[in-house]
């Protein structure tokens, strides 16, 4: 039986980095059946709903899913889409890689609960929303980064990302993530999250698998985002016991979207990430060096400096994979 993979470009730039990804998943899935799934601003603004219940369905139905990016306007109305996605087919494990010029790392982040718990009251003179920290939470994301530790590199301790002076919640964190890690004889580093974004910035070769929950998760990676040359280089995965979705860490940014000029290789890095999740690590491995090579041929987007478009770039890539 053939693999179901949803598409799903969404808003903004999504619309034109997930064309260069989906060409090469179909290059290495050529039997695959591929579909659409509308979501987003655009759909809401036609239909007055981002994610239906039917939209939902066909995400679990498929074996994975290959999204773009989402703009979410300030309307309280306006259902948050990855939120609602992260909680339906239970992504709990966010994964980000960070890759480049000899730093390997990869950032842990807890998907489903903190303060993207989707529990808010909004009001004219007060608006609240509440962290969640669960055992049962922390305990499941610190098994996944203990189980990436073991593949990655045993001898590397765990390191947790926690604010625990201040959130008392995140004591619950730490202290589960450290009890998961020893199970495992696994060391772990407890570093509050200020001084870990000032320091993977500084060192960041002392850094393998980073734990942490799930907006420290979501601004530690974007901070990491600077060791790699940008937003547009970063990809990650979203898995769950039953579901996978995978998407760049960029958002729509509408101020370059429809001008070609958006960096796809958060995207084309998704689509990898995919194709390991389906356990072809060596086609991952080829595409990723694809991409590397294209780079130091001086084929860039503005981003990092050159002058390439979207398709332009992604074109190049694919023509490297074709060619081994």
């Amino acid at each position: 039986m053939s693999l179901r993979i949803a598409i799903s470009e969404g808003d903004g730039i999504g619309q034109e980095v997930i064309p260069e990804a989906k060409k090469i998943l179909e290059y290495f899935l050529p039997d695959a059946d591929f579909f659409e799934v509308e979501l987003g601003l655009g759909k809401w603004e036609k239909t007055g709903c981002a994610c239906s219940s039917e939209d939902i369905r066909d995400l679990k139905e498929s074996d994975a899913i290959l999204f773009g990016a989402v703009t979410t306007p300030p309307d309280p109305d306006y259902k948050s889409v990855l939120l609602q996605i992260r909680h339906e087919l239970d992504l709990y494990a966010n994964l980000r890689p960070i890759k480049s010029y000899g730093v390997d790392m990869m950032i842990v982040r807890e998907n489903t609960e903190g303060l993207y718990s989707g529990i808010e009251e909004i009001g004219e003179e007060r608006s609240t929303t509440l962290r969640v920290v669960t055992k049962a939470g922390s305990k499941r994301i610190a098994e996944k980064a203990c189980s990436l530790v073991l593949e990655r590199n045993p001898g590397r301790p765990l390191v947790i990302g926690y604010k625990g002076n201040v959130l008392k919640s995140d004591l619950l964190f730490r202290d589960t993530c450290m009890e998961v890690a020893g199970s495992y004889g696994i060391k772990t580093k407890s570093v509050f999250i200020d001084a870990l974004c000032l320091d993977v910035l500084q060192h960041p070769k002392n850094y393998d698998v980073i734990v942490t929950t799930n907006m420290f998760g979501d601004i530690l990676s974007d901070v990491c985002g600077y060791l790699t040359g940008g937003l547009g280089m970063l990809p990650s995965a979203n898995i769950g016991e039953n579901h996978a979705f995978f998407e760049p860490v960029h958002g729509s940014a509408p101020d370059i979207a429809c001008r070609g000029i958006a960096n796809p290789v958060a995207a084309i890095r998704s689509a990898g990430m995919m194709l390991e999740y389906f356990g072809m690590r060596s086609e991952g491995n080829i595409l990723e060096e694809a991409i590397q090579s294209v780079i130091r041929s001086g084929v860039c987007t503005p981003d990092l400096g050159g002058s390439a478009s979207t398709n332009g770039f992604g074109s190049r890539v694919f023509e490297v994979i074709s060619k081994r």
